[in-house]
Protein backbone atom coordinates (compact mmCIF):
# COMPACT_ATOMS: atom_id res chain seq x y z
CA UNK A 1 0.00 0.00 0.00
CA UNK A 2 1.40 3.38 -1.03
CA UNK A 3 1.80 6.33 1.31
CA UNK A 4 -0.95 8.27 -0.50
CA UNK A 5 -3.33 5.32 -0.14
CA UNK A 6 -2.56 5.10 3.56
CA UNK A 7 -3.18 8.80 4.00
CA UNK A 8 -6.47 8.55 2.11
CA UNK A 9 -7.55 5.61 4.26
CA UNK A 10 -6.56 7.44 7.46
CA UNK A 11 -8.49 10.53 6.37
CA UNK A 12 -11.51 8.38 5.59
CA UNK A 13 -11.38 6.76 9.03
CA UNK A 14 -10.90 10.15 10.64
CA UNK A 15 -13.94 11.55 8.83
CA UNK A 16 -16.04 8.58 9.99
CA UNK A 17 -14.93 9.00 13.61
CA UNK A 18 -15.56 12.76 13.42
CA UNK A 19 -19.04 12.18 12.02
CA UNK A 20 -19.77 9.58 14.71
CA UNK A 21 -18.53 11.92 17.45
CA UNK A 22 -20.71 14.74 16.13
CA UNK A 23 -23.70 12.41 16.09
CA UNK A 24 -22.97 11.32 19.65
CA UNK A 25 -22.87 14.95 20.80
CA UNK A 26 -26.20 15.66 19.13
CA UNK A 27 -27.78 12.57 20.71
CA UNK A 28 -26.37 13.32 24.17
CA UNK A 29 -27.33 16.99 24.23
CA UNK A 30 -30.96 16.39 25.35
CA UNK A 31 -29.72 14.23 28.22
CA UNK A 32 -27.16 16.85 29.28
CA UNK A 33 -29.80 19.59 29.04
CA UNK A 34 -32.21 17.52 31.15
CA UNK A 35 -29.57 16.98 33.83
CA UNK A 36 -28.63 20.66 33.79
CA UNK A 37 -32.24 21.81 34.11
CA UNK A 38 -32.87 19.40 36.98
CA UNK A 39 -30.19 21.22 38.98
CA UNK A 40 -31.40 24.78 38.33
CA UNK A 41 -33.31 27.07 40.63
CA UNK A 42 -36.64 28.56 39.54
CA UNK A 43 -35.16 31.94 38.59
CA UNK A 44 -32.68 30.23 36.24
CA UNK A 45 -35.46 28.50 34.31
CA UNK A 46 -36.55 31.73 32.63
CA UNK A 47 -33.08 32.54 31.26
CA UNK A 48 -33.29 32.62 27.46
CA UNK A 49 -29.69 31.59 26.77
CA UNK A 50 -28.50 28.01 27.10
CA UNK A 51 -26.69 27.36 30.39
CA UNK A 52 -25.48 23.78 30.68
CA UNK A 53 -23.63 24.47 33.93
CA UNK A 54 -26.17 25.75 36.48
CA UNK A 55 -25.02 28.29 39.03
CA UNK A 56 -25.86 27.62 41.77
CA UNK A 57 -26.34 23.85 41.62
CA UNK A 58 -29.69 23.08 43.32
CA UNK A 59 -29.31 19.53 44.63
CA UNK A 60 -32.30 20.33 46.82
CA UNK A 61 -34.56 19.76 43.81
CA UNK A 62 -34.12 16.02 44.22
CA UNK A 63 -34.73 16.16 47.96
CA UNK A 64 -37.91 18.18 47.45
CA UNK A 65 -39.02 15.76 44.76
CA UNK A 66 -38.77 12.79 47.10
CA UNK A 67 -40.63 14.66 49.84
CA UNK A 68 -43.54 15.79 47.66
CA UNK A 69 -44.10 12.93 45.21
CA UNK A 70 -43.53 9.76 47.27
CA UNK A 71 -40.96 8.54 44.74
CA UNK A 72 -39.98 5.55 46.89
CA UNK A 73 -43.54 4.16 46.81
CA UNK A 74 -43.84 4.75 43.09
CA UNK A 75 -40.51 3.00 42.55
CA UNK A 76 -41.78 -0.02 44.51
CA UNK A 77 -44.98 -0.12 42.44
CA UNK A 78 -43.02 0.11 39.21
CA UNK A 79 -40.62 -2.65 40.23
CA UNK A 80 -43.58 -4.90 41.09
CA UNK A 81 -44.82 -4.61 37.52
CA UNK A 82 -41.31 -4.89 36.06
CA UNK A 83 -40.58 -8.05 38.07
CA UNK A 84 -43.75 -9.75 36.84
CA UNK A 85 -42.90 -8.75 33.27
CA UNK A 86 -39.37 -10.16 33.58
CA UNK A 87 -40.60 -13.47 35.00
CA UNK A 88 -43.18 -13.81 32.25
CA UNK A 89 -40.77 -12.87 29.49
CA UNK A 90 -37.82 -14.97 30.61
CA UNK A 91 -39.55 -18.07 31.98
CA UNK A 92 -42.97 -18.34 30.36
CA UNK A 93 -41.88 -17.04 26.95
CA UNK A 94 -38.89 -19.37 26.93
CA UNK A 95 -41.12 -22.36 27.73
CA UNK A 96 -43.50 -21.46 24.91
CA UNK A 97 -40.60 -20.83 22.54
CA UNK A 98 -39.01 -24.18 23.44
CA UNK A 99 -42.28 -25.95 22.62
CA UNK A 100 -42.50 -24.29 19.20
CA UNK A 101 -38.82 -24.76 18.40
CA UNK A 102 -37.97 -28.19 19.79
CA UNK A 103 -41.16 -30.25 20.25
CA UNK A 104 -43.09 -31.82 17.38
CA UNK A 105 -46.87 -31.71 17.89
CA UNK A 106 -49.88 -31.50 15.57
CA UNK A 107 -50.69 -28.00 14.35
CA UNK A 108 -47.43 -26.51 15.60
CA UNK A 109 -46.75 -24.42 12.50
CA UNK A 110 -50.34 -23.21 12.29
CA UNK A 111 -50.35 -22.15 15.95
CA UNK A 112 -47.01 -20.39 15.50
CA UNK A 113 -48.35 -18.46 12.50
CA UNK A 114 -51.42 -17.46 14.49
CA UNK A 115 -49.16 -16.30 17.31
CA UNK A 116 -47.09 -14.18 14.94
CA UNK A 117 -50.22 -12.72 13.36
CA UNK A 118 -51.09 -11.11 16.71
CA UNK A 119 -48.01 -8.92 16.26
CA UNK A 120 -49.87 -7.14 13.46
CA UNK A 121 -52.78 -6.23 15.73
CA UNK A 122 -52.54 -2.63 17.04
CA UNK A 123 -52.77 -2.32 20.81
CA UNK A 124 -55.56 0.26 20.60
CA UNK A 125 -57.84 -2.35 19.04
CA UNK A 126 -57.86 -4.44 22.22
CA UNK A 127 -57.71 -1.49 24.62
CA UNK A 128 -61.45 -1.17 25.29
CA UNK A 129 -62.22 -4.93 25.39
CA UNK A 130 -59.40 -5.48 27.87
CA UNK A 131 -60.59 -2.65 30.09
CA UNK A 132 -64.18 -3.90 30.06
CA UNK A 133 -63.00 -7.38 30.97
CA UNK A 134 -60.92 -6.21 33.94
CA UNK A 135 -63.65 -3.80 35.02
CA UNK A 136 -66.26 -6.58 35.13
CA UNK A 137 -63.85 -8.68 37.14
CA UNK A 138 -63.55 -5.80 39.61
CA UNK A 139 -59.80 -5.54 39.16
CA UNK A 140 -59.49 -1.93 37.97
CA UNK A 141 -57.31 0.14 40.35
CA UNK A 142 -55.30 -2.98 41.16
CA UNK A 143 -52.00 -4.27 39.80
CA UNK A 144 -53.56 -7.42 38.34
CA UNK A 145 -54.38 -5.98 34.87
CA UNK A 146 -50.72 -4.94 34.58
CA UNK A 147 -49.15 -8.04 36.14
CA UNK A 148 -51.17 -10.98 34.81
CA UNK A 149 -50.83 -10.27 31.04
CA UNK A 150 -47.11 -9.63 31.40
CA UNK A 151 -46.64 -12.74 33.54
CA UNK A 152 -48.46 -14.86 30.95
CA UNK A 153 -46.03 -13.91 28.16
CA UNK A 154 -48.32 -11.55 26.26
CA UNK A 155 -45.62 -10.31 23.85
CA UNK A 156 -45.34 -12.60 20.78
CA UNK A 157 -42.19 -10.84 19.55
CA UNK A 158 -40.20 -12.21 22.49
CA UNK A 159 -41.43 -15.73 21.72
CA UNK A 160 -40.50 -15.30 18.07
CA UNK A 161 -37.03 -14.06 19.00
CA UNK A 162 -36.44 -17.06 21.28
CA UNK A 163 -37.82 -19.56 18.77
CA UNK A 164 -35.37 -18.35 16.15
CA UNK A 165 -32.50 -18.63 18.62
CA UNK A 166 -33.49 -22.08 19.95
CA UNK A 167 -33.76 -23.46 16.43
CA UNK A 168 -30.11 -22.58 15.92
CA UNK A 169 -28.91 -24.66 18.87
CA UNK A 170 -27.20 -28.00 18.04
CA UNK A 171 -29.79 -30.78 17.90
CA UNK A 172 -27.14 -33.29 18.97
CA UNK A 173 -27.29 -31.82 22.48
CA UNK A 174 -31.01 -32.53 22.68
CA UNK A 175 -30.63 -36.06 21.30
CA UNK A 176 -27.83 -36.86 23.73
CA UNK A 177 -29.88 -35.55 26.64
CA UNK A 178 -32.90 -37.65 25.63
CA UNK A 179 -30.72 -40.75 25.35
CA UNK A 180 -29.57 -40.09 28.91
CA UNK A 181 -33.21 -40.01 30.02
CA UNK A 182 -33.67 -36.25 30.24
CA UNK A 183 -37.19 -34.97 29.52
CA UNK A 184 -38.21 -31.77 27.81
CA UNK A 185 -38.31 -29.75 31.01
CA UNK A 186 -34.85 -31.00 31.90
CA UNK A 187 -33.53 -30.11 28.45
CA UNK A 188 -35.10 -26.66 28.72
CA UNK A 189 -33.61 -26.06 32.17
CA UNK A 190 -30.19 -27.69 31.79
CA UNK A 191 -29.32 -27.11 28.15
CA UNK A 192 -31.48 -24.45 26.50
CA UNK A 193 -31.44 -21.78 29.20
CA UNK A 194 -27.68 -21.94 29.98
CA UNK A 195 -26.79 -21.75 26.27
CA UNK A 196 -29.26 -18.98 25.43
CA UNK A 197 -27.89 -16.11 27.52
CA UNK A 198 -27.69 -13.65 24.59
CA UNK A 199 -31.36 -13.93 23.62
CA UNK A 200 -32.52 -14.11 27.26
CA UNK A 201 -30.56 -10.97 28.09
CA UNK A 202 -31.94 -9.23 25.00
CA UNK A 203 -35.52 -10.09 25.92
CA UNK A 204 -34.87 -9.10 29.53
CA UNK A 205 -33.55 -5.67 28.52
CA UNK A 206 -36.43 -5.01 26.15
CA UNK A 207 -38.91 -6.14 28.80
CA UNK A 208 -37.36 -3.94 31.47
CA UNK A 209 -37.46 -0.86 29.25
CA UNK A 210 -41.03 -1.50 28.10
CA UNK A 211 -42.42 -2.13 31.59
CA UNK A 212 -40.35 0.61 33.25
CA UNK A 213 -41.43 3.32 30.80
CA UNK A 214 -45.02 2.15 30.33
CA UNK A 215 -47.40 5.06 30.84
CA UNK A 216 -50.64 4.17 29.06
CA UNK A 217 -51.50 0.98 30.97
CA UNK A 218 -50.97 2.44 34.47
CA UNK A 219 -52.88 5.55 33.39
CA UNK A 220 -55.87 3.42 32.42
CA UNK A 221 -55.91 1.00 35.36
CA UNK A 222 -54.23 2.81 38.25
CA UNK A 223 -54.94 6.53 37.86
CA UNK A 224 -57.81 6.34 40.36
CA UNK A 225 -55.55 5.37 43.28
CA UNK A 226 -52.61 7.68 43.99
CA UNK A 227 -50.92 5.13 46.26
CA UNK A 228 -50.64 2.70 43.33
CA UNK A 229 -49.05 5.15 40.91
CA UNK A 230 -45.95 4.13 39.00
CA UNK A 231 -43.02 6.42 38.26
CA UNK A 232 -44.46 7.28 34.85
CA UNK A 233 -47.70 8.49 36.45
CA UNK A 234 -45.77 10.41 39.08
CA UNK A 235 -43.80 12.20 36.38
CA UNK A 236 -46.99 13.06 34.51
CA UNK A 237 -48.55 14.45 37.70
CA UNK A 238 -45.76 17.02 37.96
CA UNK A 239 -47.06 18.87 34.90
CA UNK A 240 -48.73 21.94 36.38
CA UNK A 241 -48.35 20.57 39.90
CA UNK A 242 -50.38 22.80 42.27
CA UNK A 243 -50.22 25.64 39.73
CA UNK A 244 -46.47 26.26 40.08
CA UNK A 245 -43.50 26.01 37.73
CA UNK A 246 -42.18 22.46 37.97
CA UNK A 247 -39.90 22.12 34.97
CA UNK A 248 -36.84 21.56 37.17
CA UNK A 249 -38.72 18.89 39.16
CA UNK A 250 -39.88 17.24 35.95
CA UNK A 251 -36.32 17.08 34.68
CA UNK A 252 -35.10 15.71 38.03
CA UNK A 253 -37.79 13.03 37.91
CA UNK A 254 -36.82 12.23 34.31
CA UNK A 255 -33.19 11.75 35.34
CA UNK A 256 -34.27 9.34 38.08
CA UNK A 257 -36.21 7.33 35.50
CA UNK A 258 -33.43 7.43 32.92
CA UNK A 259 -30.62 6.19 35.18
CA UNK A 260 -31.84 2.55 35.60
CA UNK A 261 -32.49 2.23 31.86
CA UNK A 262 -29.05 3.58 30.98
CA UNK A 263 -27.39 1.20 33.44
CA UNK A 264 -29.29 -1.82 32.07
CA UNK A 265 -28.42 -0.94 28.48
CA UNK A 266 -24.77 -0.26 29.33
CA UNK A 267 -24.43 -3.67 30.98
CA UNK A 268 -26.33 -5.60 28.33
CA UNK A 269 -25.73 -3.88 25.00
CA UNK A 270 -23.40 -6.61 23.75
CA UNK A 271 -26.05 -9.23 24.48
CA UNK A 272 -28.60 -7.29 22.42
CA UNK A 273 -26.31 -7.49 19.38
CA UNK A 274 -25.59 -11.18 19.93
CA UNK A 275 -29.21 -12.05 20.64
CA UNK A 276 -30.59 -10.36 17.54
CA UNK A 277 -27.74 -11.60 15.31
CA UNK A 278 -27.91 -15.23 16.43
CA UNK A 279 -31.72 -15.23 16.15
CA UNK A 280 -31.45 -14.83 12.41
CA UNK A 281 -32.97 -11.35 12.10
CA UNK A 282 -31.25 -9.47 9.32
CA UNK A 283 -31.26 -5.91 8.10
Amino acid sequence: MTINARHTRALGHGAIYLFAAAGAVVMLFPLVWTLSTSLKTIDKLVVTRIELMPDPIAWSNYITLFDRMDVAKQFTNTMTIVSAALIGSLLICSLVAYAFACIEFPGRNTMFILLLSTMMLPGVVTLIPYFLMWDRLGLVNTFYPLIIPRFLASNPFYIFLMVQFFRGLPKDLFDAARIDGCGDLGIWRRIVLPTSLPVLATVGIFTFQWAWNDFMSPLIYLSGDRHKWTLALGLNALVGFEGETTVHYQMAFSILMIIPVVIVFALGQKYIIQGVTFSGIKG
